[in-house]
């Protein structure tokens, strides 16, 4: 080899490592998102790469300062979709770094932020996730409602409290849950579906509903079950849209909790997908915070994980029985999976769903709102036709039953007035048992099982059982 040639050689092979290094090392910022949810905004950075960065907050104007290790973007920022109440806007400012990408997020006051990254899930790529939360925020989370929750008028039961009902309308945000052939989004039509339930919730005196999401944001699985059980629900009835890996399956479904993995192909393709969902839209705590995993494993010896459950599994039923009605069933029994948002374990909690999104018949179905009708007063016909049959004893539906009860009473014969005075009668419906009807009326199993003869504790689908006074 010449001289020339050598130098020659090694201006080629300094040429490509430099270009080689260049392009593995350059990242773009391809979009900004911005997620408004009640008290708190998330701010997602999509990339092309995964980001290398760091922040700091200033104060006098508040801002959040993020700095993009070798990123650049030929993105315009001035017109990004904006609803939140704690961000003002985001912009581009000049790095003291060349090659790196300074962003700044124009705050409204100060906020805690918590900033991670994600990696590609589809149908995101690379992410650079910012949660701002507000330093005061609370934990409750808003009721929705197209009318005002309705009260008696009747002073003499004012005093007790209404039934209430958690809706979880599935995905939200950076999640948009299944998307159907023609591109529909499962977290618009469950959203639709759950606005609807609310409404005829609340307009049933004795009975309230609690929104989970009352926008287009994600909440964190975990976080589904703890607002619930803040706003003290008697029920959480999470809402979704099927699918699967082929457009054949169709039909609604209502599932319960398993304590172990799903026995249908079908269920275990939704444990992957609600694992999915949480890469989607949060950084898998359900899968890296051990200290809750700790919890779950502890409660779920406790007594009140089986109520839960045996409760779960009789709304379940119910909601069925009504499903059947206005749409297709995938199956006219209860199946059961190990998802998170089912895992309270002083919660009863089901998840209902209203279809096969990946179904292009289904898919189309489910974008009508008069189908979304349908299938939000199906599920409130059983969710009512439950309660009023099955009523906590501290609530202004189990005082109109008792009325109506000693009402029917007074025109029997004063012997069986008599024998009758004091009680309160109790139809087992399926799933239940003997400890979560103890449970419910607060009254000893013993207690139950001497005011009608019983020697086991085993009672009967359809059995009616006197309960004696607390």
């Amino acid at each position: 080899m010449t001289k020339n040639n050598h130098y020659f050689h090694l201006i080629t092979l300094f040429l490509c490592t430099f270009f080689t290094v260049s392009a593995h090392g350059a990242n773009r910022l391809e979009g900004v998102r911005i997620w408004a949810a009640p008290e708190s905004t998330r701010v997602v950075f999509d990339l092309s790469e995964a980001p290398n960065y760091t922040y700091f907050s200033i104060e006098g104007p508040n801002r959040l300062v993020v700095d993009l290790k070798k990123t650049s973007t030929k993105l315009s920022l001035k017109n990004l979709d904006n609803n939140s109440k704690l961000v003002k806007g985001v912009r581009i400012s000049k790095s003291p770094t060349k090659g790196d990408l300074r962003l700044v997020i124009d705050l409204v006051k100060p906020l805690n932020a918590n900033l991670f990254s994600l990696p590609v899930t589809a149908p995101y790529g690379n992410r650079l996730v910012v949660d701002l939360e507000d330093k005061t925020v609370t934990t409750a989370p808003p009721v929705v409602s197209s009318s005002p929750v309705k009260r008696s008028v009747n002073q003499s039961v004012q005093s007790s409290r209404d039934i209430v009902i958690a809706i979880d309308a599935g995905h939200g945000g950076d999640d948009p849950g299944s998307i159907g052939p023609s591109g529909l989004y499962e977290k618009k039509v469950v959203f639709e579906i759950s606005k609807r339930l609310a409404s005829k919730i609340n307009d049933t005196p004795g009975m309230r509903a609690i929104m989970i999401r009352s926008g287009d944001y994600f909440v964190n699985l975990n976080k589904r079950s703890e607002l619930a059980r803040n706003s003290k629900a008697d029920l959480l009835i999470s809402i979704h849209a099927d699918a699967f890996t082929s457009p054949n399956p169709r039909g609604a479904s209502v599932w319960v909790l398993s304590m172990r993995r799903a026995n249908s192909e079908i269920g275990r393709w939704l444990e992957q997908k609600e694992k999915h969902s949480e890469l989607l839209g949060g950084a898998g705590e359900i899968i890296q915070n051990t200290d809750n995993e700790q919890y779950l494993a502890m409660t779920l010896l406790d007594m009140s994980m089986n109520s839960s459950m045996a409760i779960g599994h009789a709304v379940a039923g119910d909601i069925l029985k009504d499903l059947g009605a206005v749409t297709v069933l995938h199956k006219n029994r209860p199946e059961s999976a190990s998802f998170a948002v089912l895992k309270s374990p002083d919660i009863p909690s089901i998840l209902v769903e209203t279809g096969f999104i990946s179904n292009p018949k289904e898919e189309r179905l489910l974008s009508s709102r008069q189908h979304q009708e349908s299938i939000a007063t199906a599920i409130y016909k059983g969710v009512n036709r439950y309660f009023h049959n099955n009523a906590p004893a501290d609530t202004l539906i189990a005082k109109q039953n008792n009325t109506r009860s000693s009402s029917i009473s007074a025109g029997t014969s004063s012997k069986s007035s008599a024998k009758s005075s004091g009680t309160v009668k109790h139809k087992v419906t399926r799933g239940e048992s003997l400890s979560a009807i103890a449970q419910r009326y607060q009254v000893p199993m013993a207690s139950i099982k001497r005011a009608n003869g019983m020697k086991t504790d085993v009672v009967q689908l359809g059995q009616t059982l006197v309960i004696p006074e607390s």
